[in-house]
């Protein structure tokens, strides 16, 4: 990896593992973007840039109209407001006297052996990192632009530092992340979309002239609209072609668009999300804005799912837990829900001792009074007359079966029948004058008070450090609503959205460093809170509250395009599926729940001895191929005649092993075959394959493929291991 500056041409070249990123300092002082793509020479680049056409363009500031020399036509690092560029812009600053017009030139740069970490928000791990200096004189106003490279993985970590030197309180009104222009082509952006129980599903729409926008007003990332877009040619496969991907490093309110301009190019942009956004900027102080990682892949969509997953497993992912086995968990809460004894828990525990199980997690209805989800949220007290003996009761019980324990909590809510919110009742977030909404009915408590904080921090850890716990499931069920802070003054309640965000940052730094030997689990009513942020503290989240097979096969599938397999939690339920009704295999619900790390969400008291069998083979065989899971490389099916069958092939690094699982929806009669082709293996090596019980060339299997033969049932799976021979 390098980061080269040509002093002739002005031009920053940024090379990482196979990819250049470039861009030059033009005659203006504009920092103009030239390219991001496959690795290329160090060349001068000015032949690549488009000549103005057509009339009413608006010139430079103080410039007379020559050649390209219009903002609204020079391809852009950073866009901005009121100097004739009249695209998206990345921010918008507001003087005093209200002035909103900016123009932001080269003023210097800096290249760091170390990437600087981002003050209260979490961001990629890093070395080599380019600071690019632009400023207004005019206004006082700055902005730090961070590119860092990767040798490992072809992506470009940016971000922006706004600075107020004015002299004078300044506001922003938009402070996005990053913008980048692609060339002139025909596009498509795929997007994940979804809701509760249906999770990041995919979508892939032509990009039309105009803005294509992406967002959350929610103060989290959402199930609605995961923080991620991927713009890819139109005719770009999941192995062939162009693919840009976009991941937000954030967890409230953001933005990512992409504007087709009427010249073709297509500028990228986004951020923290300005829809009842304003920042005030005191004199001397600067903004940070969360981070972006930019993919690039010529191998198409699953090149840049590739690409985003070994970004976020080296660079992000917390390196304790990065590649370490992961805890096959045995949850209570679809088993007995709030209705829970510790005799019940016990024997649960029981019948799960000796399958391959080794921790038990205690889900929601432990704490204060929680007989069902109107009470007690908040109140981190061991509700003992239900749970006879406490914790360590049940802690001492797992301990003698050689089982680990680990425990649900939902730190960021509140209940409005709880002996907290009776005592300080403004904890809740909430607007004067005005009823509160409920969702599940909950409230959500304030996170940007520090004092709100400080009671949440010191009630969870004082859990967690008087109890044996290994384990944590961190739930987040609601999002706020209201957007008002009893202690922000009228002026600053437009920073809500990102005040929030730092407040969650902050819980999660000060639980999750203050106990280091307990694995923490994201979760948000399922996935909604599925995002790059969270997993800079959670090396796992729960990715969906729906799993039953055919829909976890679509969640966990789109979830894939973004996030590494390893990062998402999935487990095996009882049938009928308490979200669906659906009735389906249990080999099946074992087989797309090992495509991630795995557990069980069902009553272990309740299966019959077959099914014991199962699970013991299941955890064993898990084990048996986790590395590849947590390290291995993704490769979804290309071909699909009907939609009908899908597979996922897991290859290993070193091209030494892969585990294929295939699905099938239904069992359909007198249909066309369908042939799987294990994508990822080596053309050249050959490998065994068990089912087969034939050794076979990897060219062979990538070629001619295999016709898989599934049991005569709906809801069908198939495994199939290869190793090197």
């Amino acid at each position: 990896m390098a980061i080269y500056f040509d002093k002739e041409t002005k031009t920053f070249f940024l090379e990482g593992k196979s990819v250049t990123y470039a861009f030059f300092i033009n005659n203006v002082g504009y920092a103009e973007h030239l390219y991001f793509g496959d690795k290329i020479g160090r060349d001068c680049l000015m032949f690549t840039r488009g000549a103005l056409r057509g009339s009413h363009e608006a010139c430079v500031p103080g410039r007379m109209p020559m050649g390209i020399e219009s903002y609204n036509k020079m391809g852009c690092e950073l866009s901005f407001f009121g100097t004739g560029d009249f695209r998206e812009c990345t921010v918008q600053v507001e003087r005093e006297g209200g002035n909103r017009l900016c123009e932001l030139t080269y003023a210097g740069h800096e290249i760091l052996d170390e990437k600087p970490p981002i003050d209260g928000m979490p961001s990629m791990r890093g070395t080599r990192t380019l600071v690019l200096h632009l400023y207004d004189e005019k206004a006082g106003f700055g902005a730090d632009l961070f590119y860092t490279v990767y040798d490992d993985c072809d992506v470009i970590a940016r971000r922006i530092e706004y600075i107020n030197c004015s002299g004078e309180d300044i506001r922003l009104h938009r402070a996005y992340s990053f913008a980048m222009t692609l060339p002139n082509d025909k596009y498509d952006i795929i997007s994940l979309y979804g809701g509760w129980a249906n999770e990041r599903q995919i979508e892939r729409t032509p990009l039309h002239h105009g803005v294509f926008d992406v967002n959350s007003k929610r103060a989290c990332s959402s199930a609605c609209l995961n923080p991620f877009i991927s713009v890819v040619g139109r005719d770009t496969t999941e192995d062939f072609g162009t693919a840009y991907g976009f991941m937000l490093v954030y967890s409230s309110s953001f933005a990512l668009k992409c504007e087709h301009t009427n010249g073709g190019d297509v500028l990228v942009t986004g951020g923290i999300n300005d829809f009842d956004f304003t920042w005030t900027l005191a004199d001397g102080e600067k903004f940070s804005t969360p981070e972006v990682i930019i993919a690039h892949s010529s191998s198409g969509i699953g090149g840049m799912s590739r690409t985003l997953h070994d970004a976020l497993r080296n660079h992000l992912i917390p390196k304790k837990h990065r590649v370490a086995p992961r805890p096959i968990v045995i949850n209570n809460w679809e088993a007995t829900y709030f209705k829970f004894t510790t005799e019940k828990l016990c024997a649960i525990a029981d019948a799960s001792a000796n399958l391959g199980i080794d921790t038990f997690v205690l889900d929601d209805g432990w704490f204060g009074v929680r007989e069902n989800d109107t009470s007690g949220l908040g109140d981190w007290v061991v509700n003992e007359e239900k749970l006879e003996g406490g914790l360590d009761a049940v802690i001492s019980h797992l301990k003698g079966l050689g089982l680990k324990f680990g425990l649900w909590f939902e730190p960021e809510m509140i209940s409005e029948n709880s002996d907290i919110f009776r005592a300080h009742p403004d904890y809740a977030i909430g607007a004067p004058d005005r009823q509160r909404c409920k969702t599940r009915k909950q409230y959500a408590m304030d996170l940007t008070r520090a004092d709100v904080r400080d009671y949440i921090v010191n009630s969870v850890n004082s859990i967690l450090q008087n109890h044996d716990i290994s384990y944590v499931k961190w739930d987040y069920n609601r999002c706020p609503t209201e957007f008002m802070s009893a202690t922000l003054p009228k002026e600053r309640q437009r920073e809500f959205h990102h005040r929030y965000a730092l407040g969650v940052y902050d819980l999660f730094e000060r639980i999750v460093n203050a106990n280091p030997d307990v694995f923490f689990e994201g979760c948000a009513s399922g996935g909604a809170r599925f995002d790059a942020g969270v997993l800079a503290y959670f090396p796992q989240i729960w990715t969906s509250d729906n799993s039953d097979v055919h829909m976890r096969t679509a969640i966990q599938r789109g979830t894939s395009i973004a996030y590494p397999i390893s990062a998402s939690a999935c487990h095996i339920s009882a049938v009928p599926n308490h979200q669906t009704g659906r009735t389906t295999p249990f080999t099946s619900r074992q087989h797309i729940a090992s495509l991630g790390p795995t557990g069980y969400e069902l009553d272990m008291t309740k299966i019959t001895d077959e099914e014991r069998e199962l699970v013991k083979r299941h955890t064993e065989w898990y084990r048996g191929i986790e590395e590849l899971i947590l390290t291995g490389d993704v490769y979804r099916d290309s071909y699909r005649t009907d939609g009908n069958v899908s597979s996922v092939t897991v290859v290993a690094k070193d091209k030494s092993q892969a585990v294929t699982v295939c699905y099938r929806a239904l069992n359909l009669i007198n249909t066309s075959l369908v042939r799987i082709r294990p994508r990822g293996l080596s053309a050249s090596k050959s490998y065994y394959c068990p089912e087969l019980a034939l050794t076979l060339s990897g060219s062979t299997l990538l070629n001619v493929g295999i016709i898989p033969s599934f049991a005569n049932c709906d809801f069908a799976t198939l495994v199939y291991h290869f190793e090197e021979k």
